[in-house]
């Protein structure tokens, strides 16, 4: 069993909030296609990376899912779906593998 994290912006480079359409979107698709979603969403996490000289910040909101198989071709193709929807250079999603007790 896989767990798999997806990491979203909660607002764009200039700091505007994202439509909630887009996060119902992709709910609806999660849940679909793995029977069940979790959303870390009660209060954003902050991100933060050094960049040039200065650190960036960005509010997340973190969608969860659980897989028997992990698909990484599917994952990459979903990655790019999202870094097109959400206008990001690069997005983070990351897997684990895990046991379910």
């Amino acid at each position: 069993m896989f767990v798999i994290e997806i990491f979203l912006p909660l607002t764009d480079n200039d700091g505007r909030p994202f439509p909630a359409h887009l996060y119902a979107a992709e709910r609806q698709a999660l849940t679909e296609r793995f029977g069940g979603l979790t959303i870390y969403s009660r209060a954003p996490a902050a991100g933060l990376w050094a960049q040039d000289d200065t650190v960036v910040r960005d509010d997340i909101v973190i969608f969860e899912v659980m897989a028997d198989q992990l698909e990484a071709s599917w994952w990459t193709q979903y990655r790019v779906h999202l870094q097109a929807a959400f206008r990001q250079d690069s997005l983070l999603i990351r897997a684990r593998d895990t046991v379910v007790l």
